[in-house]
Protein backbone atom coordinates (compact mmCIF):
# COMPACT_ATOMS: atom_id res chain seq x y z
CA UNK A 1 0.00 0.00 0.00
CA UNK A 2 1.52 3.46 -1.04
CA UNK A 3 0.13 7.06 -1.30
CA UNK A 4 2.17 8.93 -2.97
CA UNK A 5 1.22 13.22 -2.77
CA UNK A 6 2.30 15.60 -5.36
CA UNK A 7 1.02 18.88 -6.45
CA UNK A 8 2.97 20.92 -4.23
CA UNK A 9 4.79 24.12 -5.22
CA UNK A 10 4.90 27.73 -4.78
CA UNK A 11 1.97 30.31 -5.50
CA UNK A 12 1.16 33.83 -4.70
CA UNK A 13 -0.85 34.72 -2.05
CA UNK A 14 -4.31 34.51 -3.40
CA UNK A 15 -3.43 31.62 -5.59
CA UNK A 16 -4.42 28.54 -5.87
CA UNK A 17 -3.45 25.09 -6.13
CA UNK A 18 -4.60 21.37 -6.26
CA UNK A 19 -2.80 18.26 -4.58
CA UNK A 20 -2.95 15.30 -5.01
CA UNK A 21 -3.07 11.56 -3.39
CA UNK A 22 -2.44 9.02 -5.36
CA UNK A 23 -2.91 5.46 -3.75
CA UNK A 24 -2.54 2.00 -4.56
CA UNK A 25 -2.58 -1.27 -3.14
CA UNK A 26 -6.21 -0.82 -1.99
CA UNK A 27 -9.31 1.24 -1.16
CA UNK A 28 -9.94 2.90 1.63
CA UNK A 29 -13.29 3.94 3.60
CA UNK A 30 -11.92 7.21 4.98
CA UNK A 31 -9.46 9.83 3.86
CA UNK A 32 -7.85 13.44 5.34
CA UNK A 33 -5.64 15.58 5.00
CA UNK A 34 -3.32 17.56 7.51
CA UNK A 35 -0.61 19.88 7.38
CA UNK A 36 2.58 21.01 9.34
CA UNK A 37 4.70 24.27 9.24
CA UNK A 38 7.53 24.36 10.72
CA UNK A 39 7.90 24.69 14.47
CA UNK A 40 4.27 23.39 14.99
CA UNK A 41 1.75 20.88 15.37
CA UNK A 42 0.42 18.34 12.56
CA UNK A 43 -3.03 20.29 11.50
CA UNK A 44 -6.11 18.39 10.76
CA UNK A 45 -7.59 20.12 7.21
CA UNK A 46 -10.56 18.05 5.42
CA UNK A 47 -11.18 14.50 5.88
CA UNK A 48 -14.17 12.44 3.62
CA UNK A 49 -15.76 9.32 4.87
CA UNK A 50 -16.77 7.89 2.15
CA UNK A 51 -20.21 5.26 3.37
CA UNK A 52 -22.32 8.01 4.22
CA UNK A 53 -20.67 10.86 2.49
CA UNK A 54 -19.56 12.51 5.75
CA UNK A 55 -17.01 15.51 5.42
CA UNK A 56 -15.08 17.79 7.97
CA UNK A 57 -13.17 20.83 7.46
CA UNK A 58 -11.39 22.94 10.08
CA UNK A 59 -12.56 26.16 10.50
CA UNK A 60 -9.46 27.72 9.11
CA UNK A 61 -9.63 25.96 5.60
CA UNK A 62 -13.55 26.20 5.46
CA UNK A 63 -14.76 27.74 2.23
CA UNK A 64 -11.32 27.87 0.75
CA UNK A 65 -10.15 24.04 0.27
CA UNK A 66 -12.31 21.36 -1.00
CA UNK A 67 -11.54 17.86 -0.52
CA UNK A 68 -12.76 15.05 -3.33
CA UNK A 69 -12.28 11.36 -4.51
CA UNK A 70 -11.87 10.28 -7.84
CA UNK A 71 -12.86 6.57 -7.56
CA UNK A 72 -11.53 5.46 -11.13
CA UNK A 73 -7.91 6.18 -10.41
CA UNK A 74 -8.33 6.37 -6.64
CA UNK A 75 -6.85 9.25 -5.91
CA UNK A 76 -7.92 11.93 -3.42
CA UNK A 77 -7.20 15.58 -3.90
CA UNK A 78 -7.09 18.67 -2.28
CA UNK A 79 -8.16 21.98 -4.03
CA UNK A 80 -7.08 24.92 -2.08
CA UNK A 81 -7.81 28.06 -3.13
CA UNK A 82 -7.86 31.92 -1.59
CA UNK A 83 -4.46 30.70 -0.38
CA UNK A 84 -2.55 32.90 2.65
CA UNK A 85 0.93 33.00 4.19
CA UNK A 86 -0.55 31.19 6.92
CA UNK A 87 -1.08 27.96 4.93
CA UNK A 88 2.66 27.46 3.58
CA UNK A 89 3.51 24.25 5.36
CA UNK A 90 3.85 20.71 4.53
CA UNK A 91 1.01 18.85 3.22
CA UNK A 92 -0.15 14.49 3.60
CA UNK A 93 -2.83 12.91 2.97
CA UNK A 94 -3.91 9.86 4.82
CA UNK A 95 -6.23 7.10 4.46
CA UNK A 96 -7.75 4.30 6.79
CA UNK A 97 -9.68 1.60 5.93
CA UNK A 98 -12.56 2.03 8.63
CA UNK A 99 -15.49 4.29 8.41
CA UNK A 100 -14.47 7.01 11.07
CA UNK A 101 -17.14 8.68 13.24
CA UNK A 102 -17.52 12.27 12.17
CA UNK A 103 -15.79 13.47 15.48
CA UNK A 104 -12.94 11.08 14.75
CA UNK A 105 -12.18 12.50 11.31
CA UNK A 106 -9.93 15.63 12.70
CA UNK A 107 -7.61 13.37 14.54
CA UNK A 108 -4.86 11.97 13.08
CA UNK A 109 -3.91 9.47 15.23
CA UNK A 110 -7.36 7.67 14.02
CA UNK A 111 -5.62 7.40 10.41
CA UNK A 112 -2.93 4.02 9.51
CA UNK A 113 -1.66 5.00 6.19
CA UNK A 114 0.51 8.40 5.40
CA UNK A 115 2.03 9.86 2.04
CA UNK A 116 5.03 11.12 2.52
CA UNK A 117 4.09 15.37 2.15
CA UNK A 118 3.94 18.04 -0.29
CA UNK A 119 5.87 21.13 0.28
CA UNK A 120 3.33 24.39 -0.91
CA UNK A 121 4.88 27.71 0.04
CA UNK A 122 3.09 31.10 -0.27
CA UNK A 123 4.51 34.11 -1.68
CA UNK A 124 3.21 37.42 -0.81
Amino acid sequence: VQLQASGGGLVQAGGSLRLSCSISGRTFTTYAWFRQAPGKEREFLAGRRLTGGSTKYADSVKGRFTISRDSASNTVYLQMNSLKADDAAVYYCAADSRSLIFAALDRDDQYAYWGQGTQVTVSS
